[in-house]
């Protein structure tokens, strides 16, 4: 049928996309286990924490969800260590404890604070998160650094404080050490960010803190300690968001790339890299506008791309030596995916959406290239209008 482009109809509705989908987000590890969030419109938008099996379980009991309203983006609102969950709840953002055969236990005071983008602290029986007072109406909300004991309800003790915003802290594999990140106003964390690491002194506070990098005009992202001992972060001091490591008290790069291998950080937790047991480096990166999913070498800084049926890729999650991340594509629904990069193997643990489409109804982007000013390059995608039902009139243009 040949109709002017723009009358298309398609079957491709509103309904459709939103009837029976779910959001996934957040994909964590502990041991063999996966976890992830589901956001669930049909059950009131309620985040569902969820762990992998046959079928996968709901980890928290239906009452709760376990979404946080830090930054008002929230993100980070759950870890898992040793079976044990730790989440922010949605109704009084208060953070919960739960085990397996236990309801789950409040940990922080039913007050006007908020918490995310947790780290726990094993050796100090305690959760290490970010906290946001809301107490003063109408002013700024107060951001700081917080370390809340994990057996009991009980007051808070303060690690940083004084600046605007702050996020990631991430424990050394010994857990003497800690990193972390902050910034102020008028900065967004992709304009400007400082990485601090700090000792952990007998008492649990934080002494002698040290700028690593970043400031004002350096935008620094996930900071990860590897499993020696090295701190890990991705940087744009070059123009692009590189990955780079301290060794020896000096900042060095891992593999300098024209490429983005850090994200806007709009959320807590997340996460372009990850150590796999082998001592690789699990990681996604943009070049040329296409997103990659790739195996580094730290040492040699050769990277090979893995070839999988996806173009998106994000929460880089380890498990050994396989890699679980959120994937999706033009044509496939977006997923919790767990990849065997030796072998190839890509399986999909959980899908957002059991509905299937045509594939001769996706328009799939065709990635494209154009001089602009400074004689610089563009990137675009071009999604070219399909339908197999109609057929354009002849020498129009969509």
């Amino acid at each position: 049928m040949k109709v002017p482009y723009g009358t298309w109809e398609s079957p491709i509705t509103a309904d459709l996309i939103s009837t029976g989908s779910t959001r996934l987000l957040d994909v964590e590890t502990d041991g063999d286990d996966v976890f992830w969030l589901e956001m669930r419109p049909a059950d009131a938008g309620r985040y569902a924490l969820m762990k992998y099996g046959s079928p996968p379980v709901d980890a928290i009991p239906e009452e709760y969800s376990a979404r946080t309203l830090v930054h008002e983006y929230g993100g980070g609102s759950f870890r898992v260590a040793n079976g044990i969950y730790y989440f922010t709840n949605a109704a009084d953002q208060r953070i919960y404890r739960h085990g397996p055969a236990t309801h789950p236990m409040a940990l922080t005071p039913d007050n006007a604070e908020r918490y995310a983008d947790f780290e726990l602290d094993t050796r100090r029986n305690r959760l290490i998160a970010v906290a946001e007072d809301h107490t003063n109406q109408g002013l700024e909300p107060v951001n700081r650094l917080v370390a809340i004991e994990t057996d009991r309800e009980t007051e808070l003790s303060t690690l940083a404080e004084g600046e605007d915003f702050y996020s990631n802290p991430r424990l050394s594999p010994s857990g003497q050490e800690m990193a972390w990140l902050s910034w102020s106003h008028p900065n967004m964390p992709w304009d400007g960010t400082k990485l601090w690491v700090s000792e952990i002194s007998e008492d649990g506070s934080l002494s002698d803190a040290r700028l690593v990098a970043g400031g004002a005009k350096e935008s620094i992202f996930q900071p990860e300690w590897s499993p020696r001992g090295e701190l890990h972060f991705v940087s744009d001091r070059t123009g692009w968001w590189n990955l780079y490591r301290e060794r020896s008290g000096k900042v060095q790069p891992v593999r300098p790339l024209q490429a983005e291998f850090g994200l806007p950080q709009w959320v807590f937790r997340m996460s372009t890299f990850a150590f796999l047991d082998s001592g690789q480096i699990a990681c996604t990166y943009i070049e040329d506008g296409i997103s990659v999913l790739a195996i580094l070498e730290p040492e040699s800084g050769r990277l090979t791309q893995l070839d999988t049926p996806y173009s998106h890729f994000s929460s880089i999650r380890a498990l050994r030596n396989d890699i679980v991340f959120l994937g999706t594509s033009a044509t496939k629904q977006a997923a919790v995916v767990r990849l065997n990069p030796q072998e190839g193997l890509a399986q999909e643990l959980h899908q957002s959406n059991k509905s299937i489409l045509d594939k001769n109804i996706i328009s799939v982007a065709v990635p494209i290239t154009f001089p602009t000013e400074g004689n610089r390059d563009a990137h675009a995608f071009y999604y070219p209008p399909v339908n197999p039902i109609y057929e354009a009139l002849e020498g129009e243009l969509p």
